[in-house]
């Protein structure tokens, strides 16, 4: 009883401590001065003038909020009321420090990159990483080997790795005499898989590497008992926080949080340096507050969250009960990579319907400015942001509605003969790094010539958007069929392609 009145007195101070909002009441403290501004940004905090149109489409007390930063009293002292905000985000979320990053997760991912090159120049990473991880691993000049995530190839779904997965790749690496220096994989995935972050942590620590988490789709995990929990306190080393998606800061704002773990010590002042790199000596102090106050709304919301929970099992329900629609997360027991859901996402599967994804999320779209995050061929994902309650007998009655409609019909007929994907193709050999494939002297060649030649562009074929070809690799012919196959499907894009038909390749020069 009295371990349990200790622990209970202890979470309640906790709480109060996050009842706070230190750096957003700075900014509020500051605008409540009226302070002359004869610095920048240019629109002064307004007195309007050519700036009046600004001021009518923003409101005036947005612009008096967009100061620059170095201001005493927000973020310039020791002790700042912005390193205080910091401080309670990293005790939100169970890290040893954070970082809030205002040019997104893509920040975040460029930031680690560069940092744990400072480790090493050997990273195994998830196959289907973000473009901009791929953009810090060619800055960093590390030199990646990959394990393949997996794939529902029936919805073009990529979700994560199993321990067992990233073992054996960190086995094979070592025995190539290349062992991993660092570990990079991602949970959640787009439509909500949830990959064993404690098993992932526990297999890189083992191999001694640190592991990354990008976490971007999953801000708000550990902030109710019916969510995973957040990947710092399961071992994670780095995770990037694309805040904004679900956790309700402003577009474009994140955190970037280091693990309290084997590697913080070493790792910290590579990730001090590295940030320094890549955020600007002109951070949004309205971006920065939206982290703050968006930490503050996810520590005392947990009553409202779990609304937003049972709202969107309520929606699952809705969709289970008419045989048109499934839930894809239903079956993901399939796959031994996924231990967990995330109950805010919610991936809808579009199979018995015969209308593809892409066709009906536009359509819902133009019929009742209803939208979907994402498509594929066979599904919809919807994302509920962490405390909101969607009218989902709304939503519910417009998918139905889109479904019975006699474009529905046409869209069916269209489908009918369509050829399915092909297998996904093994990746070509590395012939040349990817930092020096992708700064090499350059070609443009017909798609038939480029087969045994080095690529010097990154594309992903969508679905499953895992990258098919990366700068540096060999561009083999069934990776050139796959590529034009899935170009020539009404519901397939090859990003990163020269032409819609990838019919054109861009290659090293004499490689």
């Amino acid at each position: 009883m009295l371990y349990s009145s200790a622990s209970h007195q202890v979470a309640a101070d906790r709480l109060a401590r996050h009842q706070a909002t230190p750096y957003a009441d700075a900014l509020d403290r500051y605008v409540d001065r009226n302070p002359v501004q004869l610095m920048v940004p240019g629109h002064g905090g307004t007195d309007r003038g050519i700036s009046g149109r600004l001021a009518d489409f923003l409101g005036d007390r947005t612009l008096a909020l967009d100061i620059p930063m170095l201001i005493e009293g927000v973020d310039l002292e020791e002790g700042s009321p912005f390193e205080q905000a910091l401080e309670l985000a990293a005790d939100a979320w169970g890290a040893r420090r954070t970082w809030f990053l205002t040019n997104g997760a893509s920040q975040a991912n460029r930031t680690a990159a560069l940092a744990v090159r400072g480790l090493g120049d050997r990273i195994v990473a998830q196959r289907s990483a973000h473009s901009s991880f791929s953009d810090g691993v060619l800055l960093a000049g590390i030199t990646p080997s990959y394990v393949f995530p997996s794939v529902d190839a029936e919805h073009g779904m990529a979700h994560g790795v199993s321990p067992a997965a990233l073992d054996a790749a960190l086995t094979a690496a070592e025995a190539e005499g290349r062992p991993a220096t660092a570990v990079y994989v991602i949970s959640p995935s787009y439509f909500g898989s949830v990959s064993d972050v404690r098993g992932l942590s526990d297999v890189a620590h083992a191999h001694g590497a640190p592991l990354i988490v990008d976490g971007a789709w999953g801000p708000h995990f550990g902030f109710h008992p019916e969510l995973p929990e957040s990947p710092a306190r399961l071992g994670a080393d780095l995770v990037i926080s694309s805040t904004h998606k679900l956790a309700g800061s402003l577009t474009q704002s994140a955190m970037l949080h280091l693990g309290d773990g084997p590697f913080a010590d070493r790792l910290e002042p590579l990730i001090e340096r590295a940030f320094a790199m890549t955020s600007s000596t002109s951070t949004s102090a309205i971006m920065r507050a939206s982290l703050d106050i968006a930490r503050h709304a996810l520590m005392t919301g947990e009553e409202a969250i779990g609304r937003s929970v049972a709202e969107a099992q309520r929606f699952r329900d809705m969709l289970r009960a008419d045989a048109r629609f499934g839930v894809v997360s239903d079956a993901f027991d399939r796959f031994d990579d996924i231990v967990d859901t995330d109950l805010l996402r919610v991936p809808i599967d579009l199979t018995a319907t015969g209308v593809s994804g892409h066709w009906l999320r536009q359509r819902l779209i133009d019929s009742n400015d209803l939208h979907f995050e994402m498509a594929t061929a066979t599904s919809l994902v919807a994302v509920i942001g962490a405390g909101k309650t969607p009218d989902f007998d709304f939503v519910m009655r417009a998918l139905v509605a889109a479904v019975e409609s006699e474009e529905a019909a046409q869209e069916r007929a269209a489908n009918a003969d369509a050829a399915p994907f092909p297998a996904l193709p093994a990746p070509g050999p590395f012939r040349l790094s990817p930092r020096d494939g992708y700064f090499a002297d350059t070609e443009v060649v017909a798609a038939a010539d480029a087969v045994g030649r080095v690529s010097a562009d990154t594309l992903a074929a969508y679905p499953p958007g895992i990258p098919n070809v990366l700068p540096g690799e060999e561009i083999t012919d069934q990776t050139v069929a796959f590529l034009q196959a899935v170009a020539s499907s009404p519901t397939g894009y090859v990003r990163g392609a020269m032409d819609p038909g990838v019919a054109r390749f861009r290659v090293v020069r004499g490689h």
